[in-house]
């Protein structure tokens, strides 16, 4: 695919709806020109992946800060020396692994995540792909009619569901804060965009409706909202670093290299209120 020149980088599209790669830069001690351009192509394209970058923790805290506060994340275990940095790690031994199903980072949280950064510390030698889905073309793809229902609630969001997991995280009971409400269609706060927002992992019911009487519309919106035509396709390299918007795309770690290791480093940028995306909507 032809390339776009910005700057220090060269964008260049990884799917129809979502997605970016950038080349020929480096995310360490970023000019304010390339930072434009970084956080430009971010809130164009949901995700961007940049290959080569093999950060160390103090550039990935860097890195991080440029785009706004650190929002520590409680049930990751930590990397050894900066508790903001969370540890992803996959043993040869495991068949499941953590993201591996749809869902929003920090979706459970009054504020939300924002942006979240992984940097590939070791990859198998196969699988082990990231796909996003764009929530954006989600929203648009949407009639009329079941958007303009959708603009006027709200869902039920929890982290009760790691609780349930089988996977090694934080069970600290004070870790868990409940339930909290977030508008099902958000307006993103730095480029207008309207996204869906709700996801398998954390959403439980649209506000004020039963969990049963919410179960049909969520599974059809949850199908309907990761359709392949809205995603892309992220595969690993040793020391590539990915960063996505939250607000803008889902994402899901494919668990399909049983038998080899794998550890990313991540660290989440603190967000603000998710507003909805119509007024009639508060």
């Amino acid at each position: 695919m032809q390339g776009i020149a910005m700057a220090d980088w060269t964008i260049s599209k990884l799917s129809g709806h979502c997605g970016a790669r950038l080349m020929g830069g480096t995310l360490t001690d970023l000019s304010d020109t390339s930072l434009s351009t970084v956080k430009a192509a971010l809130f164009a394209y949901g995700v961007i992946a940049v290959p080569d970058q093999h950060l160390s923790p103090e550039a990935h805290t860097a890195l991080a800060r440029a785009f706004g506060e650190i929002d520590v994340n409680r049930f990751f275990t930590p990397v050894e020396g900066y508790p903001h940095i969370a540890e992803v790690r996959t043993r040869p031994d495991q068949t499941a692994v953590i993201g591996g199903t749809w869902h929003s980072d920090h979706s459970y949280d009054p504020v939300p995540a924002a942006i979240s950064i992984l940097s590939a510390q070791t990859v198998p030698p196969y699988g082990g792909d990231t796909h996003f889905a764009s929530q954006v073309a989600a929203c648009a793809q949407l009639s009329d009619g079941l958007r303009t229902m959708l603009g006027g609630l709200w869902a039920c969001h929890s982290d009760a569901s790691f609780a349930d997991s089988a996977l090694e995280m934080n069970q600290d009971p004070s870790a868990y804060h409940g339930t909290v409400r977030h508008p099902v269609i958000i307006r993103h706060p730095e480029t207008g965009a309207k996204a869906l927002y709700v996801n398998g992992d954390f959403t439980t019911q649209f506000d004020g409706w039963s969990v049963s009487e919410s179960a049909p519309l969520l599974e059809y919106l949850y199908r309907f909202c990761t359709q392949p035509i809205l995603t892309c396709r992220v595969m690993w390299a040793p020391g590539m670093v990915v960063l996505w918007d939250n607000r803008l795309v889902q994402h899901y770690a494919t668990a399909d290299y049983a038998g080899h290791a794998r550890l990313m480093h991540r660290i989440t940028v603190a967000g603000t209120v998710l507003k909805p995306a119509t007024v009639s909507a508060v």
